[in-house]
């Protein structure tokens, strides 16, 4: 006899489990609770099995009735529907390790352990979550050129040319390590490469003459603002690293003894160790900023709490209080200052200003060749660039230094 939905709501609970049959196997078992559960009981090469189907009213009798009929059709074929569904099953759960989000986060956790910077895996998470919106749960194997290229055009309608041209990159690496791992076919991504806007590349604004450098000095020397921030801002101009290993130079990382800071790979956009020689301006400006933030991590913390560096806005917010707009002068554009001016002076190996700058050769033949730090050069460098950034400031003429490349 045919169950129908009406004797299933009007079927009472007993103090046993009992069943309402449906024919072909298919059944109603109703527990004490009150819980009713689809069951299929069937025999596959002769052993007696049963299937679970789920319970009523979350699948109704018309969907209880479907899936008999495909296991049915399963045992037709000469197939057990319970390893089917365990095969399909496994079959899910393989596909949805090979989306694009598996995949992608998989890579991610990869440059995690690689040592990546903090700054760089939070540029790539950034992005990664911006392509996660369309791509995030398509099987990687699936998606086409198009279907990136669409994801690509809506970062680049609102004008972002430089982040579609990054969202593109790291697009192709995630499907090239599919490749890696036997989930991908291709790198859809590199069939992009020339579809997108070039980007119109914007040099930072940065001083690159003596008198307006020695004007720059004189007025972050009159600074009226937090001690900290103006101490950032001189070492910015004496040590010329990137802005972001300024905010998060930790106290452990100086060396007054030996006059030395030293930078861990893990901080650096090169993954390389970085030494920076002080001279001796920057060992008094190291001095003077222990009193304020000595007691703790962060030789530069932020003014809210102490667990965390500096703002990456403090030091271009200082330059614009003191009358510096966004297109003359940044953080970043005190190493093109010292870059310049230093490479002006014509007595410095360009090999040494390179490595004081933790730039990396681009070309590999030349790199093997240009392994040398030119240590001793640039303790001198560094040292001489402190005192004529003193001169410059001073207003006095600066006489060009007598020794150069070791």
């Amino acid at each position: 006899m045919r169950l129908s939905a009406l004797a299933i709501r009007n079927a009472k609970t007993r103090e046993k489990a009992y069943k309402l049959g449906d024919g072909h196997g298919l059944y109603l078992l109703i527990k004490p609770s009150g819980t009713r559960l689809w069951r299929m009981n069937y025999t596959h090469m002769g052993r007696q099995k049963t299937l679970s189907f789920g319970e009523w009213p979350l699948l109704s009798l018309a969907e209880a009735r479907e899936k008999r009929d495909e296991a049915r059709r399963c045992l037709a074929a000469g197939l057990d529907p319970s390893e089917e569904r365990k095969l399909e099953q496994m079959r899910a759960e393989v596909a949805a390790s090979n989306t694009f989000r598996a995949i992608a986060e998989e890579w991610y956790v990869k440059n995690e352990r690689e040592g990546l910077s903090a700054v760089t895996l939070a540029k790539l998470r950034w992005l990664l979550d911006k392509a996660y919106l369309t791509l995030g749960n398509r099987p990687i194997k699936h998606i086409g050129a198009q279907e990136v290229l669409l994801v690509l055009r809506r970062i680049e309608g609102a004008k972002h040319y430089e982040s579609a041209r990054r969202m593109r990159s790291v697009i192709s690496r995630v499907f090239r390590y599919g490749i890696a791992t036997a989930r991908a076919d291709r790198d859809v991504a590199a069939d992009l490469r020339g579809a997108l806007v070039t980007p119109k590349v914007k040099h930072l604004a940065a001083i690159t003459n003596p008198a307006d450098a020695g004007a720059l000095m004189r007025a972050i020397a009159g600074y009226t603002g937090h001690a900290v921030t103006r101490i950032a801002l001189e070492m910015s101009a004496h040590v010329f690293v990137r802005p972001g290993e300024i905010r998060q130079a930790e106290w452990t990382e100086f060396d007054f003894d030996r006059a030395l800071w030293v930078l861990p790979a893990e901080k650096m956009k090169m993954r390389r160790q970085h030494r920076v020689p002080l001279s001796r301006q920057v060992l008094t400006l190291l001095s003077e900023l222990k009193l304020h933030t000595g007691h703790g991590r962060y030789a530069f913390p932020a003014f809210h709490t102490p667990r965390r560096p500096m703002s990456e806005n403090t030091v271009n917010t200082a330059l614009r209080r003191l009358g510096y707009a966004q297109d003359e002068m940044t953080a970043h554009g005190f190493r093109a200052m010292a870059a310049t001016l230093l490479n002006e002076m014509s007595i410095w190996n360009a090999d040494a200003i390179e490595r004081q700058l933790a730039h990396m050769e681009n070309n590999g033949v030349r790199r093997a060749y240009t392994r040398g730090e030119y240590w001793e050069e640039r303790v001198r460098m560094m040292q001489h660039w402190s005192d004529y950034l003193d001169q410059l400031r001073d207003g006095a003429k600066v006489i060009r230094a007598k020794f150069g490349a070791a």
